[in-house]
């Protein structure tokens, strides 16, 4: 055997170190294949669309976990970043007409300016309290969309935006490695230094406080750093379905975000997005038994609980 059954056995130690003793990191590496050729497999738009939106929800998930999962600092109305980052864009597009590419960090930021609005006020709220104050937040700017139609279209929404590829293959791979990307920034920065005070906040924020670190900072780039991410899934969402709607802010919205969460296990980033990449497809996939949507629903909040 000689050379070669040395390098056998390299590549045996480094399979069993890499890969069977960590078989999430296999898991991630199919995922992300499966991911990448989906569209040599099937081009079919109903399936590339689920995907899409999928993805784009994998993001506002991750960007709860950011900040509830890792600082506690619970969020109900975590639809709110989204609908701004959703409203931003589509005016930006259809009335400063400003091209896709160009709305998309101004959403964000947009997105992050709400994350201090609603940050600020919190900081010193806890577990109920704040959970209910955030929800007030995403109602309060609904409320603001219906009041002025001219300018947010009211109930009708914003249409019309343009879309910054109409290819179907080409739209595809944006918004899959667009969610790759952020996913794994999201996580990278939960595994720094950053992260780890979050993670701390969370368990114990009076032992950080008398640490010498400024918690209050914290928390309030964790609210800002949450509304960036998901601001940025807001505006790929206006971008793809070429509407900002009253959806994008709806309770309901909110609350699967939770529900994405804590099925796929707070803290972890990829625990949210495999949530989603399997609630939301099974969800829409029922969509031909509308009876059954509710039942299945309630069986998925069971099985959280």
């Amino acid at each position: 055997m000689g050379l070669f059954g040395f390098y056998l056995r390299k590549l045996i130690s480094l399979l069993k170190g890499e890969v069977l003793v960590l078989p999430s990191r296999t898991i991630v590496g199919l995922f992300v294949l499966v991911l990448l050729i989906l569209p040599l497999i099937s081009r079919d738009p109903y399936v590339i669309r689920i995907v899409v939106l999928t993805s784009i929800f994998a993001i506002l998930a991750a960007s709860w976990d950011l900040l509830s999962g890792f600082t506690g600092q619970m969020n109900f109305g975590h639809a709110l970043f989204f609908g701004v980052g959703a409203y931003s864009s589509a005016i930006l597009n259809i009335q400063a007409h400003i091209p896709p590419w160009g709305s998309v960090p101004l959403g964000a930021v947009v997105a992050v300016l709400a994350g201090l609005i609603v940050g600020i006020p919190c900081l010193r709220l806890k577990h109920t309290y704040l959970a209910l104050t955030t929800l007030a937040f995403p109602i309060i700017l609904l409320g603001i969309v219906f009041a002025l139609p001219e300018f947010t279209g009211g109930e009708l929404g914003i249409s019309g935006v343009k879309r910054i590829t109409n290819s179907l293959v080409g739209g595809y791979y944006l918004h899959v490695i667009t969610m790759l990307v952020l996913c794994f920034v999201m996580w990278k920065i939960t595994d720094s230094h950053t992260g780890i005070i979050f993670h701390a906040i969370r368990e114990d924020e009076l032992a950080v406080k008398a640490s010498g670190i400024n918690t209050t900072r914290y928390k309030l780039l964790a609210f800002c750093l949450s509304g960036f991410f998901a601001g940025l899934a807001g505006v790929l969402y206006v971008l793809y379905m070429r509407i900002a709607g009253p959806s994008t802010l709806e309770i309901s919205l909110s609350f699967n975000v939770v529900i994405w969460a804590i099925f796929g296990g707070v803290a972890t980033i990829y625990g949210p997005v495999a949530a989603v990449f399997i609630l939301n497809p099974l969800l829409e996939f029922v969509r031909f038994w509308p009876e059954y949507r509710i039942l299945i629903f309630a069986f998925v909040v069971l099985l959280i609980l």
